[in-house]
């Protein structure tokens, strides 16, 4: 499908207490809120994903330190990565919460520290990418690998027919 990215200048501050599913389901629908209202007649997709772990809720690192401790922190353990989507158009919002738990493999302070050095961690919720050379560090997946990534596409083909509209994969 046709599409253009459009930055939604969003506030993207967790509230304090505001639990993971919440959080992600907020900023979605914020996101393509924000965007729709800029673009009357649009059909906007907007999603957000975070990283949950022991109660903890792991955003984007502001530092290599930080992507370095959110790393030691999910080693050898399960985490659940949350993709919320939504899907705006003039006034109307629909949204899709993705759950998908994430084993990592237990990993040494070199196997850390080499991973932060490539920077892929850097603009990634729980400081990885599953998609990239964070593959390598996860044990086995239980959910859908797409909302791990960040957008569970099966959730945007269910929003798209809920505005009636219908993938086709001839263009």
């Amino acid at each position: 499908m046709p599409f253009r990215v459009v930055l939604p200048e969003v506030d993207e501050t967790r509230a304090a207490g505001e639990p993971p599913e919440t959080y992600v389901v907020r900023l979605a629908r914020a996101k393509a809120q924000a965007v729709a209202a800029r673009e009357p007649g649009s059909l906007v997709l907007g999603a957000d994903t975070t990283v949950e772990v022991r109660g903890q809720v792991l955003e984007k690192p502001s530092s290599a330190d930080e992507a370095a401790a959110m790393l030691a922190k999910l080693q050898g353990r399960t985490h659940h990565v949350l993709t919320a989507v939504a899907l705006a158009r003039d006034g109307r919002i629909e949204h899709a919460l993705d759950v998908t738990d994430v084993t990592f493999r237990p990993l040494d302070k070199a196997t850390i520290d080499d991973y932060v050095a490539t920077g892929e961690p850097m603009d990634k919720a729980g400081a990885y990418a599953v998609q990239g050379k964070g593959a390598v560090l996860v044990d086995w997946i239980r959910g859908d690998f797409f909302g791990v990534m960040g957008l569970p596409v099966r959730l945007v083909i269910e929003l798209l027919d809920r505005f009636d509209v219908t993938y086709r994969f001839t263009r």
